[in-house]
């Protein structure tokens, strides 16, 4: 167990943080010269070899092999599910709309993962959990009709519809991981190396594949870092250092809004007000939400 030092594991939390924010603006920056299929592809494999070089840095090559000769079937299954069809579904989404929308509107999930909580795992809706869920989706329905409620107008009905369901699969993956025997890394690590293949027999029989521009591929590196590999370890050191979990956790909350910074500056995409109003309220429910669930014992 590394010493534990708060200030070293906010840096590092921050740090995670203020690089996932800039994913939303690579995933959009990628898609003008890259399909969705085709960034999932090339950014899963550097996904990859990140992340074996940290099972190699934490000498978890023998806890790889054991956790899929224990469960191939199951490991096999959350590679389909996350990256291939998770990211597959999420970048649709990111071509279809403004990112702004996108970003925002992926960050119900956690208001997602309540409701599948349900049948998957037998839990029961509290009140506090529909007043979340209601003051959640308020928020989604503000941001999809940029504020105009009455004539429920979408920039992207498909788009809107490509956003909520990728946050069904990102729930349902959460929901499943549980069941996972391994370390986070090693699960992660499984999910990527299975789960790239099947992206690239889907790029194949798509007829999509090409030989990838100097930009497309910096943002596919970009992406197999960022979003997928490097950041992942950083939050996980933060984590692993932090005297408090629970301030490293609320961070989080930060990258929703320093992702529309983003957007505006380097997308020029202009953010409208309705962004602004329909995440507060998904942030708003999300913290609402989980104050009301006990800690977790020590």
């Amino acid at each position: 167990m590394p010493p534990r030092n708060q200030r070293q594991a906010m840096l590092l939390g921050l740090a995670a943080v203020v690089l996932w924010s800039t994913v939303a603006t690579a995933f959009k920056l990628s898609l003008q010269v890259m399909t969705p299929t085709q960034l999932l592809a090339w950014s899963g494999l550097f996904s990859c070899a990140v992340l074996a070089l940290f099972v190699t840095r934490e000498g978890r090559w023998n806890e790889v092999a054991a956790a899929l000769r224990a469960q191939p079937g199951y490991y096999l299954a959350m590679g389909a599910l996350n990256p291939c069809l998770y990211y597959l579904i999420l970048l649709r989404a990111y071509d279809l709309l403004p990112a702004q929308q996108a970003q925002a509107l992926n960050y119900t999930w956690a208001l997602t993962l309540s409701l599948l909580a349900v049948p998957l795992l037998r839990q029961r809706l509290t009140g506090r959990d529909v007043a979340a869920l209601l003051l959640g989706y308020s928020g989604a329905v503000v941001i999809a009709t940029r504020g105009n409620l009455l004539a429920l107008e979408f920039d992207s009905v498909p788009g809107v519809a490509l956003a909520l369901g990728s946050t069904v699969l990102w729930a349902l993956y959460w929901i499943l991981n549980t069941r996972a025997t391994a370390a986070g890394a090693v699960t992660l690590f499984l999910c990527f190396a299975l789960g790239t293949p099947m992206v690239w027999v889907v790029l194949l029989l798509s007829g999509e594949f090409a030989a990838p521009s100097l930009q497309g591929l910096a943002g596919a590196l970009y992406v197999g870092l960022f979003e997928m590999g490097i950041t992942f370890v950083l939050w996980l050191a933060a984590l692993r250092k932090a005297e408090n979990v629970s301030r490293i956790g609320n961070l989080i909350f930060l990258s929703p809004f320093l992702s529309l910074l983003f957007i505006s500056h380097l997308l020029g995409e202009t953010v409208v007000p309705a962004t602004w109003v329909g995440l507060v309220l998904i942030i708003a429910a999300v913290v609402f939400q989980q104050r009301g669930r006990p800690a977790p014992a020590a």
